[in-house]
């Protein structure tokens, strides 16, 4: 596995400032089109930018490679949230790229609720990931620590610049660099990133050779 990284210079700089719990719900209520809102433990980050065309790509290309990978599963029941708001009240809260539940009992939404998943109530995902493209370094820092706070078993930075696949599993209440992941048994996680040697201008050939690949690799039953 590549473990090499490559920051840019913009990206080392963290925007975190201090913020209290209700000024969080304030701000994930009036939310504006692409922002996504972070807390942990009294400190709260907006990424207000706009998705790029490298993020986009990259990030429906892993749409494609879950849906690819659950189709030759049988009767294995997931869910995909990518973006949805999940939060730990009073403590954390965060909005993935990528949130994913295996085997079922994901969230359900009831009117007259807030439109967030709440960690009290429903279980944890099994993996959530992040497209870093111009958020590399707190991708792997503060967020990082973010989900470990959350209890997230399985984290996933997918580095655009480097095409690589960082996967983290949690073990001991810590995390470790994994290189197969445990959401997706039986998934090398260096799979992955030969998918991402295979992007060009177009992510649907890169997500068409992944699904070729995966044939004859294991297939779990529930």
């Amino acid at each position: 596995m590549n473990t090499s990284i490559i920051i840019d210079a913009p990206a080392r700089i963290s925007s975190w400032r201090n913020a209290s719990w209700s000024e969080y719900l304030e701000r994930v209520e009036n939310l504006g089109e692409q922002e996504r809102v972070f807390f942990n433990l009294d400190t709260i980050w907006i990424d207000m930018g706009n998705e790029g065309i490298n993020h986009s790509r990259f990030n429906e290309l892993f749409t494609l490679i879950l849906g690819f990978w659950f189709a030759r599963q049988t009767n294995v029941k997931f869910d995909l949230l990518g973006g949805c708001v999940m939060e730990k009240p009073q403590t954390q809260s965060a909005a993935p790229d990528k949130v994913l539940y295996v085997g079922g009992n994901s969230p359900r939404w009831q009117p007259g609720e807030p439109r967030r998943v709440n960690l009290d109530k429903w279980r944890v995902p099994d993996l959530v990931a992040e497209i870093s493209d111009t958020t590399l370094a707190i991708d792997l820092d503060e967020k990082k620590q973010l989900y470990l706070a959350l209890g997230i078993p399985e984290y996933w930075v997918i580095d655009v610049k480097g095409r690589q696949v960082l996967a983290f599993r949690l073990v001991d209440g810590k995390y470790e660099q994994c290189s197969e992941s445990v959401a997706l048994a039986g998934l090398p996680i260096e799979l992955l990133e030969q998918t991402l040697e295979q992007m060009d201008n177009e992510n649907g050939n890169a997500a068409l050779w992944f699904a070729a690949q995966i044939q004859n690799l294991p297939r779990k039953t529930e």
